[in-house]
């Protein structure tokens, strides 16, 4: 054998060949459940085991970047790289997963106005806002939400925010300009779960005031999901029609 020959890492193989696997199988998993080829919670089990895998493949790229350092007498640098970038990815996604989980409350129905919520008249299952509890949850996890209020007319308002909902590729399940009411539907971009929104447009002393109700259909907590798009939805109307 000749005396400058490496043997590259196993360490670093392995880790590649495993984070690979553990991505691929984390993407078919939500891929096949928002295609239906399996139901979601079969997917959810698949994509926690590959987050398993990763970090166990992110832990064998490591020793294998150790083993293969310049100098060393293995190696298979670049091969170890290579699972770290394959890996570190989903065990990020993993860990703010459960952070979000552990911080953000057990609620998954959020409104700007938690004592005459917009209701879900139009949806699959139409309901009131949950009630004072998760209101007061809500209160204390999001005390920033609250309704939007413009100069604008209600009229123009509403529809800057049905044109809005539309630009975001939302489904529009109803839309009643005379009520200024809007549903929608929002599915998440890997599984697809379908998350409702009611947008409700109503005339002010000063203008309009724009209220945004979310919630989840599936889970009894939303990580933070909800209050999130109801953010980002109010400030982009307020951009919208104030610029």
């Amino acid at each position: 054998m000749p005396t400058h020959f490496k043997p590259i890492s196993r360490f670093a193989v392995a880790g590649l060949l495993l984070g690979v696997a553990a991505l691929t199988a984390w993407l078919a998993a939500g891929v096949g459940s928002r295609q239906g080829w399996w139901h979601f919670t079969l997917g959810l089990q698949v994509s926690e085991w590959a987050s398993y895998a990763a970090a166990l493949a992110l832990g064998l790229s490591i020793f294998g970047v150790v083993q293969s350092r310049p100098g060393a007498r293995r190696k298979g640098l670049l091969v170890a790289v290579l699972g770290i970038a394959a890996s570190l990815p989903l065990v990020a996604m993993a860990i703010q997963w459960e952070y979000a989980a552990r911080t953000y409350p057990a609620i998954n129905d959020i409104s700007t106005d938690t004592t005459d919520a917009p209701v879900f008249w139009d949806m699959p299952v139409p309901t009131d806002y949950p009630g004072a509890k998760v209101a007061a949850l809500q209160r204390e996890a999001y005390p920033d939400l609250a309704p939007l209020k413009l100069a604008a007319p209600a009229n123009q308002a509403f529809e800057h925010a049905l044109a809005l909902v539309k630009d975001k590729g939302w489904d529009v399940v109803s839309s009643v300009p005379e009520e200024g009411r809007i549903e929608a539907t929002a599915k998440s971009l890997l599984y697809g779960f379908t998350d409702e929104v009611a947008v409700r447009v109503t005339p002010s002393a000063t203008g309009s005031v724009v209220d945004v109700r979310s919630r989840s259909r599936i889970g009894r907590i939303d990580r933070g999901v909800n209050a999130k798009r109801i953010r980002a939805y109010l400030a982009a109307l307020d951009k919208r029609i104030t610029r």
